[in-house]
């Protein structure tokens, strides 16, 4: 980075320079030509960390890693679990004691739509939603 910098140092004082000597009139086209540059160096360093991402993601996925955003592993779907049944039983005393029964009802309403939810994100296909073409797949079969 020290090389680039010192290029746009460079570039900076030729700006200045020349705003000395073409008189302030032109000030504006010289901070624009200068700003103009200074965003192509930001948008050429923004699209090389992209690509780099990019190409690390796709490197993992070539790998067989996982992605980012997956959880699919058994440890964190029995943590879920076991977190889930822990909150169960604060939150059941609190809807028993503010509303008896129908209040249990709600709070253990919230407890299954919140794992029913994880369970489907988790797992796509598990409420019959689509199914993923696999490569064992025809493309004969209905």
């Amino acid at each position: 980075m020290g090389a680039r910098d010192t290029e746009l140092k460079k570039e900076l004082d030729a700006s200045l320079q020349a705003r000395r000597e073409l008189g302030e009139e032109y000030e504006s086209a010289l901070v624009d030509s200068f700003l103009e540059k200074v965003d192509q160096r930001i948008d050429a360093a923004v699209e090389r960390r992209v690509r780099r991402q990019f190409a690390e993601t796709q490197m993992a996925a070539a790998r067989g890693g996982r992605s980012p955003g997956a959880t699919d592993s058994w440890g964190e779907r029995f943590g879920f679990g076991i977190v889930s049944l822990v909150l169960a039983v604060p939150l059941s005393a609190i809807g028993v004691g503010a509303a008896d029964l129908p209040g249990l009802l709600v709070s253990w309403a919230g407890i299954v739509g919140v794992n029913v939810v994880q369970a489907a994100r988790t797992n796509p296909g598990l409420f019959g939603g689509l199914r993923r073409k696999s490569s064992r797949d025809s493309d004969w079969e209905e």
